[in-house]
């Protein structure tokens, strides 16, 4: 009797575990440094959706791109909130080693996140999908949010506009992978209330 209540504790256990994991993640192995996060937590394009489909409500949707690249790119219609990891301060010198101009650290990221989250009664034992341009951007601010005490974060490891093709016609451009890339839905039409206006 007692054997079979602890296989029944044991099997409620696995499913409950089971409920905030995506049926496949990303293979960590198969992760570029620039992109590897301090808890190892990995989706693909596809995978992100399939987990936000699935949970819904249960789970935030964090695009951290800039307002600008939202702005002129277009976002996920399935995210809650666009809330910028990093952003161009009004007057941004120029970086010459990346080639464009310099990006600043939005000090309120992780106060935005905790207040959006709290609003949907949300806390930081729930699943947080973060996505970026290519998946960078998003590794440091998983890794960010692990530090504060987040325990489900993913990193989108081909962003929204995936990687950058290294050969054949399309040389350079981002084509390989990535939410708009797979066909996912996304919009240039946003929703204010899911804007961020960081205080920089």
């Amino acid at each position: 009797m007692r054997m079979k209540n602890w296989i029944t504790i044991g099997s409620a256990c696995a499913v409950l575990t089971l409920a905030h994991a995506p049926a496949q993640a990303f293979d960590a192995a198969t992760v570029p440094a620039s992109k590897q996060t301090t808890a190892g937590r990995y989706l693909d394009a596809r995978e992100a959706y399939a987990l936000k489909e699935k949970l819904g409500a249960k789970a935030f949707f964090v695009d951290v791109r800039t307002r600008y690249e939202v702005s002129y790119v277009g976002m996920p219609t399935l995210a809650d909130a666009n809330i910028p990891y990093v952003e161009h301060p009004d007057d941004a010198p120029w970086d010459d080693k990346a080639g464009r101009f310099k990006l600043e650290v939005n000090s309120d990221f992780g106060p935005e996140l905790a207040r959006r989250m709290a609003a949907k009664a949300l806390g930081k034992d729930d699943v947080v999908i973060v996505m970026c341009r290519s998946g960078d951007r998003s590794a440091r601010a998983a890794t960010l949010l692990t530090q504060l005490g987040y325990s489900a974060v993913y990193s989108v490891v081909d962003g929204f506009e995936g990687d950058l093709a290294t050969s054949g016609p399309k040389q350079g451009q981002r084509v390989v992978n990535g939410w708009k890339n797979a066909d996912l839905p996304w919009s240039y039409k946003l929703d204010k209330a899911r804007m961020t206006f960081p205080k920089m």
